[in-house]
């Protein structure tokens, strides 16, 4: 037997080294040809004959993806940060129970799909992630879904055999304590591999359907993405619990507290009767045509890097490499037994024999469809032109580093004619080696586009958009609150503080930085329907709103797919006639028999979100029943989040994808990211600083698009009411050139526009300013000023600031809420808010760039070490 299995061991010993050579030897060969040929170094070429399409928020985008994905065949690859099998995908979930993410997936697999997905392995005492439960879950469904995770964070032997290691067993590893460590304990914590410190993720969002259909952009498949163009922050119902937009965890407000036993999808701790979620703006595309090829690469490089690294040791047949060439694996696998030598061997399983041969072929397929001689072109999608760049290096992809987004980002801000426009969740980046830890270079490329505008005498403009605080929760005085304030503090100083900021740079040279380049974050607000009604049915019930409410979330989530021990319950469909909980049938009971008893016509006003939108009710006009709580008090507001990443310039070209604008994303050997760069040469008439100009419908359908949402000038959107824009790639995006509308936003650089878009934005912000006393702030250049416009409104007072012993002062207003002391009592006062709030057209507002000015922002009472420095950058 052992001489039989030296046999065996050193044939396939042998043939491994070969194809290992002739491997090595193909790539170097493709490298060589290809290598350094492409744009901005990317591994792709630009690709021509695309179809391309976008999709503002999530509710369009993710209705597109579950069409995408109930139509699978073949194969369906998902690159995610995050990703959450309780998703959602349409809503309201109470009639939609087939469009749970896990459901599709599930229905697909028993399908015949091939379901692969690859999920950051977050580093569980500093996130709050469960990529073990995507992974638990969803491998629970169907043999046909396979899940990695990637990359693990491990100490070393030496940490190991210490004592050290005990004490980190329930350390929970946030700003504070990350930022008392010595370097060399993190190192050690999160591994070092060339000396590279695995904290960074997998960031892309990446889904790809038969290979043939591309979804990608910045929305992961996770709880708190979904949203729609009015970012509706109240999901209270009382009027009926099936209207629930965000079951569970999905309901939340990342500024107030992050998510919790994620595992655990429905144990949520935000009462929705006082607090507010968090809106979420974000932008997405979807793609087919010969691009798809690019992505394919991406996406099979990647797991069988992860897959060589990882699970090839493995004995689990669920893992297997992919193969550009077809949905299913490489290369066959080895026979589970071997029943002869040499002979028998050759004689039983001939494709041993024809591997070498099948691998020559493939890897020249490879080198002939990179050399351009591969068959014939594929059939044309579309005219659009396509380019995917990326970041990634040998920790996240086995290759040496490509930072091919920032050397697109560079060169098309280089490039620009007339204006760019950026929106995105993080804005971090240098103008020279003096802002040092900081290294992406974007800023300096439009200092020098900016200056070189402006000393040709010529009108140029930047408009940005990010957010206003970072989405971590907590009180920004407070010590946890360190990575927020560090992260502010970066974006500041590449703003308009430290001495080389963009704003300081263009000032030195003798020019008014606002000429040419602003900033602007979004805010909304909304009213919490728990007033009369809410109360009626719970005295009529005698079931707390809460409770009735949290029974309504297990029905339509039971349980959750991991815990169910047969796949076939996880797909029962939740039927409202037949729902057992017994408070929730009790609650709904009586909500019905008060229904039958109002006047026709009555509405419940569950979200007043409309009223900020075109053609919504005017916000005064807009009734409320007294109850228990006021209206005043039912009223809040929240930062709208920006999680996009794109750039669009001169309404021609657009780079979107799931990269931030700082040096995690940006520098290659950070996190990994993907973009796309697509040129449309499909014209429309246009101006561009009120003269004729020619712009890519792709490009500027999408910027009037989002002008127009940040400025009131679209009307809400109705999630159960599916236009053309909530299709895939295929079906055209719909867009009203020639409106009325449209025409406010044609010119980017009309004084008309930006007088109007200026103009919006102050009104906007003047308004929040004086209902809800939101920071940053303006007003607020140092702390004390912090503690007399916010703190003293929305923070619990000290126990030694009142002298007393005992249990904390409770604070006057909740997080969000109004500041009720700056109105008249009574209705008066309701009437005083609603005539600021009916000024608030839309969501943009002002970014404070002069807020906490006079502070050193993030060292006050702790100090960053280099480790956490570029961290947060």
């Amino acid at each position: 037997m052992a001489s039989f299995l030296e046999k065996i061991q050193d044939s396939v010993s042998g043939f491994g080294k070969q194809l290992e050579a002739k491997l090595d030897v193909k790539k170097e060969q493709v490298i060589q040809a290809t290598g350094h040929t492409h744009r901005y170094g990317s591994f792709a070429p630009q690709q021509f004959g695309n179809d391309a399409k976008w999709y503002v928020d999530g509710c369009s985008y993710m209705w597109a993806v579950s069409r995408a994905l109930g139509q699978a065949r073949e194969s369906i690859w998902i690159l995610d940060w995050w990703l959450s099998p309780e998703l959602y995908l349409r809503r309201p979930p109470s009639r939609n129970e087939q469009y749970r993410l896990d459901r599709m997936l599930q229905a697909a697999a028993e399908r015949g799909v091939k379901v692969n997905v690859i999920v950051y392995k977050e580093v569980t005492q500093a996130l709050t992630l469960s990529s073990s439960h995507t992974k638990h879950a969803l491998e629970a469904l169907h043999p046909n879904i396979s899940v990695l995770r990637h990359p693990d964070h491990l100490p070393d032997a030496q940490v190991l055999e210490s004592s050290f290691i005990s004490s980190l067993k329930h350390l929970s590893l946030n700003a504070s304590t990350l930022s008392s460590l010595p370097g060399d304990a993190l190192s050690a914590i999160y591994g070092m591999n060339d000396d590279v410190i695995l904290y960074w993720a997998h960031h892309e969002k990446l889904c790809l359907i038969d290979g043939k259909t591309a979804f990608m952009g910045g929305l992961d498949m996770c709880y708190g993405r979904w949203d729609t163009n009015q970012h509706t922050i109240a999901d209270a119902h009382p009027g009926n619990l099936d209207d629930i937009v965000f079951p569970g965890q999905d309901f939340n407000n990342a500024r107030i507290m992050d998510f919790s036993d994620v595992a655990h999808w429905d144990q949520n701790k935000l009462d929705r009767r006082e607090s507010s979620r968090m809106g979420w703006s974000d932008i997405s595309i979807s793609l087919h045509g010969s691009v798809i090829e690019s992505l394919r690469e991406h996406f099979v490089a990647r797991w069988n890097f992860i897959y060589n690294e990882k699970y090839d040791v493995r004995s689990d047949r669920r893992y297997t490499p992919l193969s550009m060439f077809s949905s299913g694996a490489a290369f066959p696998q080895l026979p589970e037994s071997i029943q002869s030598a040499n002979e028998s061997l050759q004689a039983e399983h001939p494709h041993f024999l024809m591997m070498e041969e099948r691998v020559e072929k493939h890897l020249q397929h490879a080198q002939d469809r990179y050399q351009g001689t591969y068959g014939s072109a594929p059939p044309q999608a579309g005219p659009v032109s396509c380019q995917i760049v990326r970041s990634c290096s040998k920790w996240s992809q086995g290759i040496t580093t490509e930072h091919s987004i920032v050397d697109a980002y560079i060169s098309v801000i280089h490039e620009s004619q007339h204006f760019v426009y950026i929106e995105n969740q993080f804005f971090i980046t240098t103008t020279s080696a003096a802002q040092s830890p900081v290294k992406n270079k974007i800023g300096a490329a439009i200092v020098e586009r900016i200056l070189r505008a402006a000393r040709a005498g010529k009108k140029y403009k930047v408009i940005v958009l990010m957010p206003a605080v970072p989405a971590f929760a907590g009180d920004l005085k407070d010590e946890s609150s360190l990575g927020t304030r560090a992260i502010m503090e970066y974006q500041y100083n590449s703003i308009n503080r430290g001495g080389h900021s963009i704003m300081e740079s263009i000032a030195d040279a003798g020019f008014n930085p606002t000429d040419y380049i602003r900033f602007y974050n979004l805010r909304n607000y909304d009213r919490i329907n728990a007033g009369a009604s809410m109360q009626e049915i719970e005295r009529e019930s005698g079931v707390d709103y809460e409770t009735a409410r949290r029974e309504h979330d297990n029905q339509v989530d039971p349980a959750g797919v991991a815990a169910l021990g047969n796949t076939s319950q996880s797909r029962e469909i939740y039927n409202p006639a037949t729902a057992s909980g017994a408070n929730y049938q009790r609650y709904q009971k009586a909500a019905r028999e008060i229904a039958a008893r109002r006047a026709p016509g009555f509405k419940h006003w569950d979200t007043v979100s409309e009223c900020y939108m075109l053609n919504g009710t005017d916000i005064r006009e807009v009734p409320w029943e007294d109850g228990d709580i006021s209206e005043i008090d039912a009223f809040v507001s929240e930062e709208l989040y920006i999680h996009s990443k794109v750039l669009i310039a001169d309404d021609r070209v657009v780079i979107c994808g799931s990269a931030n604008l700082n040096d995690r994303s940006q520098l290659g050997y950070h996190d990994s990211e993907i973009a796309c760069i697509i040129e449309d040469p499909t014209p429309i008439d246009s101006y561009m600083n009120g003269q004729p100009w020619k712009a890519s419908k792709f490009a500027v359908s999408l910027r009037r698009q989002l002008f127009r949402k940040h400025l009131g000038l679209i009307s809400p959107q109705d999630m159960e009411k599916a236009d053309q824009n909530f299709e895939p790639v295929g079906v055209p995006n719909v867009y009203d050139f020639g409106s009325a509308e449209d025409r406010l936003v044609m010119d980017p650089l009309s004084d008309d526009f930006l007088n109007f878009w200026n103009s919006c934005a102050k009104t906007n912000t003047d308004a929040f300013s004086q209902v809800f006393h939101p920071v940053p702030h303006d007003s607020v250049l140092t702390w004390k000023d912090y503690d007399s416009f916010y703190e003293c409104f929305f923070h619990e007072a000290d126990k030694e600031a009142d002298g007393k012993e005992g249990k904390k002062t409770p604070a006057k207003y909740r997080w969000g809420h109004v500041v009720a002391s700056n109105f008249s009592p009574g209705d008066q006062g309701v009437r005083e808010v609603k005539d600021i709030l009916s000024t608030i057209k839309g969501t943009l507002v002002e970014m404070p760039l002069l807020f906490l000015i006079k502070e050193d922002i993030a060292k006050t009472g702790l100090s960053l070490n280099a480790f956490t420095e570029e961290i947060y950058t």
